[in-house]
């Protein structure tokens, strides 16, 4: 059953990324100027759900280096509860983007050996805390060893008192796709919640229509499955379920954190229905429909700025 009263607090589980962009303005035959923007999917989200007005907070493994110092100041501008969160020897992690005509990215990692794959059983135990109505969590944190397994454990411990929601967020040319395939089963029975891109099914189920996949991953235990479509909107299947919610018209400067976003404003409009904190038992269509509505929406916001730079609250409003 979801909680009654307040709509609760999220904790968001995973990395921190610099995200490395050239500047053509100022690059020349001499060199290339480059701007690091702090990112990462998990603290995307994060950074997202608590200038939407959602009580956030971020559990992350901090490198001592002066990207870590980065991460952590944007997570507190942004308003992001950080106590629960590890200072880490290890380097940070970096995404060298390069953006096509269209404003969409393409990455190349440097994450061998990164302070955000670390965890110990023990940093994750002192984590828990029983408050929080959902426990978000996905992407390279959750697939790149040694924590990767850890925290599918946490996962468990988790569903206990939260829903949990998972964001595949699948980079093949960093990870393997098999390892994806291999471990998705899990991710399904430890998820209330799998949202993820359509670019991303195709490298899960490879040459299985979406509904049909929707279809695979509810028989391995998640009710809710959101696909995004880019432009297109995002396809909704709530056990079996499926209504296609449309993308509000948008004005794209790049698609940096649009994803991360929908997922907040996801998390957010369901935390205010007052739907998170169990087993989604009580959610409807119209519901999950009137959540992704909202997403789309926040995300188009962020797609028309450069980076992942979501709106605050006031921003947010729909007219």
């Amino acid at each position: 059953m979801a909680r009654s009263g307040s709509p609760g607090s999220i904790t968001v589980l995973g990395e921190c990324v610099a995200d490395i962009f050239e500047d053509p303005a100022q690059s020349g035959p001499d060199g290339l100027s480059l701007q690091a923007m702090p990112g990462g999917g998990p603290a995307n989200t994060a950074v997202a759900l608590a200038r939407l007005g959602t009580p956030t907070r971020f559990l992350g493994r901090f490198s001592n280096d002066t990207f870590g110092t980065l991460f952590r100041a944007r997570l507190n501008a942004s308003g992001v509860d950080l106590t629960a969160s590890v200072n880490a020897s290890e380097p940070s992690t970096l995404a060298v983007a390069d953006l096509d005509a269209t404003g969409q990215a393409t990455y190349t990692f440097y994450a061998d050996g990164a302070a955000d794959w670390q965890w110990s059983d023990q940093e994750l135990a002192r984590s828990t805390r029983d408050d929080a109505v959902c426990l978000h969590t996905g992407s390279l944190a959750l697939v790149r060893q040694p924590g990767g397994s850890r925290i599918e454990d946490h996962l468990a411990r988790a569903r206990e008192h939260s829903t949990v929601s998972i964001d595949p967020n699948v980079r093949p040319l960093l990870v393997p796709p098999s390892l994806y395939r291999e471990r998705l089963p899990r991710w399904c029975a430890a998820s209330d919640i799998l949202r993820l891109s359509e670019e991303d099914c195709g490298i899960l189920a490879p040459g299985a229509g979406l509904e049909e996949t929707c279809d695979t991953w509810h028989a391995a235990g998640t009710p809710l499955i959101v696909i995004t479509l880019g432009g297109r909107g995002a396809l909704v299947s709530l056990d079996g379920t499926r209504v296609v919610v449309p993308a509000p018209p948008a004005v794209i400067v790049d698609t940096v954190g649009a994803g991360d976003s929908f997922t907040a404003g996801l998390l957010h409009r369901l935390a205010a229905l007052g739907h998170l904190g169990g087993r989604l038992d009580q959610v409807t269509l119209e519901d999950v429909t009137d959540a992704c509505a909202f997403a789309a929406h926040v995300a188009a916001l962020t797609c028309s700025v450069s980076g992942a730079n979501p709106p605050w609250a006031d921003e947010s409003k729909s007219s």
